[in-house]
């Protein structure tokens, strides 16, 4: 198999709208669940239902790939597969470094989904001396001083951060010097990076937040909910002592408490 570093997806994938790029793995995702179970062709209609989105999305994303479909038959699950994999870039060998092997490194260099969608973890790399050696999902964890030499031995141009917020943009420098031109970031920090390297953020605490904010919104607008505005808040000097003399474990509670 080719490596990540030398082999690039075909050139046409450039013309794909970045909006299309993120729903090709809802596409696969949805394809290789009917393909394991030998469905041999898909509607746009059922296949877009699976993936989350509309038909006629749908429809116009797999114009950019050149899939029309059949009319009448639909589209051909194994031939969809393999071009979907194909623009990702999934049909060759992609050796990734996790740089950060505490609890969500771990879990990451443990995850098996890496292997199906053609990533390898070449290496497991961590500034703890005392991790050095010690096998992760069975590979040997090494230490960040190699960093620049196993990212050339091993062709790699995939990083995953799972560091510290504090250190994770001296790591994320030290990858992109060392040729690793993709990233994805699973500390709490927004990382800066020159033109050229991709980063891709995924940060669970902010996904839970915007959930959060969603179960308050359904919460307080129940179906036949008064909507009026609730009426002002009484001056200072004429609220309750109640609800003046509210204390957290460092004073007053804010109304809005910070992120």
């Amino acid at each position: 198999m080719a490596t990540g570093r030398t082999h690039r997806p075909a050139t046409r994938s450039r013309g794909i709208p970045e909006a299309t790029v993120a729903r090709l793995p809802l596409y696969l995702r949805a394809l290789t669940a009917l393909s394991e179970r030998s469905v041999p062709t898909v509607s746009s209609e059922e296949l877009a239902a699976a993936a989350g989105v509309n038909s006629a999305k749908l429809r116009k994303d797999f114009s950019y790939l050149g899939s029309y479909g059949t009319r009448g038959v639909g589209y051909d699950v194994e031939y969809l597969v393999y071009q979907i994999s194909r623009e990702l870039g999934l049909t060759q060998d992609w050796p990734v470094v996790i740089v950060g092997i505490g609890n969500l490194g771990a879990a990451l260099a443990g995850y098996g989904g890496f292997a199906s969608r053609g990533f390898r973890v070449a290496a497991l790399i961590d500034a703890d001396p005392a991790m050095t050696g010690k096998p992760v999902a069975g590979i040997p964890v090494q230490h960040s001083d190699d960093l620049e030499k196993i990212i050339a031995e091993d062709g790699v141009s995939i990083g995953v951060i799972a560091t510290p917020a504090g250190v994770a943009q001296a790591v994320c420098d030290r990858l992109v010097a060392a040729g690793v031109t993709s990233i994805l970031n699973f500390a709490p920090t927004v990382l800066s990076v020159p033109d050229g390297v991709d980063v891709r953020k995924v940060d669970l605490s902010i996904e839970l937040q915007i959930l959060a904010f969603h179960e308050q919104r359904k919460a307080g607008e129940e179906p036949g909910e008064d909507t009026a505005p609730p009426a002002a808040a009484p001056p200072a000097a004429t609220r309750t002592t109640a609800e003046s003399g509210r204390k957290g474990p460092d004073g007053d509670v804010p109304a809005v408490m910070p992120a």
